[in-house]
């Protein structure tokens, strides 16, 4: 039988209980209440006009408006005949009250008048006691059988009150003991239900389910040993510091490296949270700052060593189940990078005075006071002082990019006004922006406060933002060279109307030895880079804003003096 007939039937049987006893109980009062109401009606009526006779029958022949009295009465009697006998002692009283009207004060009359009374009153008060002992019986018929009934219906209620919830609570209880099993990973916990219902279906799916998870546990439980014992082995083999952490940042390993670093062991701190032990580990400590990438100096191998911290969050259906944190050792490449800058420094230095000595020969051979040259020879002369100043411009570029990587740049902090600025870096681009007929127009207001600034590196960065422009511009177009005061600041900002630059490209434009695609082949693709680490350390931001087809706009604020 399927659970839901069950239910139906359980229910059903309570309702029809409740039907059924309510039924009865209204029928049996209803025949009460007839019984009750026909003795009231029929015979207490009777006697109560008995009695107004009996007494309007004392007051006569003395008091007249006792014969008015008399005849209301007899009259309801005459229509309130019930019991046998009543209707001929009726007519008996009748005669009698009409002859004692005739004859006032006639003892005859008067005693027959009183007999029929009596007698109407006998009958009637023994048809209430009859009546009386029918309602009784009737009544106590009536509760026997409610009785009987209801005591029937509350042990059949009763049994399938103690016994129905057994049917439904049973195998709930087996079932969800079943499931506490299979989260437990016991496996092997079958359900055994003998109902062919609902529940039955559900605990035969719930001992197939089982059954696969148990067969399914015993094939890749080995296999799953194997390979948490190779990832454990890789992990450890690792050079790379690496700490694992669960959703609640409690430790779940480390490897060899992560504990030398750390100075702490695996076996010690395993399932223990992290902050806790952070509180006496000050590498520990900085390791759990909420930074995503980092470069951290740490002692190590008997010298100072640096780590690239690189924090992976691990996610299951966007829920957060832990996060493992990598530190790389990048000491080689900083042993690298550093004797690339010594190198790239000497070089440059070394380079900077033979060029120097180049170009001041060619000037010199171009000097007319030195000697007459000939058209060919000028031309020699000319791109050898063209090719000077680029070489020399390169190795000003790799000399100024070496201070920077060594985090040795020079800054001299000093009240400055916008125009000696704007005013120094337009003039060193004149000549160049006249070749080009290229106006450059200035925009300064007059009440411009002084940066605070270094005065050599700010010139330098502008200038090399208009050299840049000029370069991209078309021949004949302007260039737009602007200072302006906002929020503290002084913003110095160089528009052109060339190409402009595409959308993706703009986000790498300040990286080292970027070059826009499809652009002149000209510089090493390091000034706009070293023009951002200048304006960042002293303290300030640069920034491009750029429409392909519409020219650009490079623009960076200096906090005001």
């Amino acid at each position: 039988m399927r659970l839901k007939t069950k239910l139906i039937i359980g229910l059903g049987f309570l309702f029809i209980v409740i039907l059924v006893f309510g039924i009865l109980s209204i029928a049996s009062i209803n025949r009460l209440k007839d019984n009750a109401t026909y003795v009231l009606k029929n015979n207490y009526v009777t006697l109560e006009y008995n009695n107004n006779m009996l007494e309007a029958l004392n007051r006569l022949p003395a008091d007249t408006s006792a014969w008015k009295v008399f005849e209301d009465n007899l009259r309801r009697q005459e229509t309130n005949i019930t019991e046998r006998g009543e209707a001929d002692a009726t007519r008996t009283l009748r005669e009698a009250f009409t002859n004692y009207k005739r004859k006032p004060g006639d003892s005859i009359s008067h005693n027959t008048i009183l007999k029929s009374l009596q007698f109407i009153n006998h009958l009637n008060q023994q048809a209430i006691l009859q009546k009386s002992e029918i309602a009784n019986t009737a009544s106590e018929t009536a509760n026997t059988w409610l009785t009987l009934i209801f005591t029937i219906l509350a042990i059949i209620a009763l049994t399938l009150v103690v016994n129905f919830p057994s049917v439904i609570g049973g195998p709930i209880q087996s079932l969800s003991e079943g499931i506490s099993a299979i989260a437990g990973k016991d496996y092997k916990k079958r359900i055994h239900l003998k109902q062919k219902d609902e529940f039955g279906d559900l605990a035969n799916a719930f001992n197939t389910m089982a059954e696969k998870l148990d067969e399914y546990e015993h094939s890749n439980l080995a296999k799953i040993k194997f390979e948490k014992s190779r990832i454990e082995t890789i992990i450890n083999k690792m050079t790379d510091a690496i700490i694992g952490f669960d959703e609640k940042r409690n430790i779940l390993f480390m490897n060899a490296v992560a504990e030398s670093l750390l100075n702490l062991k695996e076996k010690d701190v395993a399932g223990r949270y992290a902050p806790d032990i952070a509180l006496k580990n000050d590498l520990l400590r900085k390791l759990l700052q909420d930074t995503d990438k980092e470069e951290l100096k740490i002692y190590a191998d008997n010298k100072e060593s640096y780590f690239d911290k690189e924090k992976i969050v691990m996610k299951n259906e966007d829920q957060v189940i832990g996060e493992v944190i990598v530190l790389q050792n990048i000491t080689p490449f900083h042993e690298l990078d550093e004797a690339k800058t010594n190198f790239i420094a000497t070089v440059s230095h070394e380079l900077k005075t033979p060029i120097s000595s180049i170009l001041m020969s060619a000037k010199l051979l171009d000097d007319e006071r030195v000697g007459a040259i000939n058209n060919e020879q000028k031309e020699l002369v000319h791109h050898i002082k063209e090719d000077s100043e680029r070489l020399l411009k390169i190795t000003g570029e790799l000399l100024n990019l070496t201070q920077v990587e060594a985090g040795k740049i020079q800054l001299a902090f000093q009240p400055v006004k916008p125009e000696e600025i704007v005013r120094y870096a337009i003039d060193a681009n004149k000549a160049q922006a006249e070749q080009q007929k290229i106006f450059i127009e200035k925009k300064l207001p007059v009440s411009i406060p002084a940066v605070n600034a270094d005065k050599e590196k700010t010139s330098w960065v502008l200038t090399n933002l208009i050299a840049n422009a000029i370069r991209y511009s078309f021949e004949e177009s302007k260039i737009i060279v602007e200072a302006e005061h906002k929020d503290k600041t002084v913003v110095f900002s160089v528009k052109d109307f060339g190409k402009g630059i595409d959308s993706k490209y703009r986000d790498r434009i300040f990286d080292r030895y970027f070059r826009v695609p499809g652009t002149k082949e000209e510089g090493t693709g390091l000034g706009l880079a070293i023009c951002r680490e200048f304006i960042e350390a002293q303290g300030g931001k640069i920034w491009v804003e750029s429409d392909y087809g519409e020219g650009s706009k490079f623009s960076f604020w200096l906090p005001a003096a």
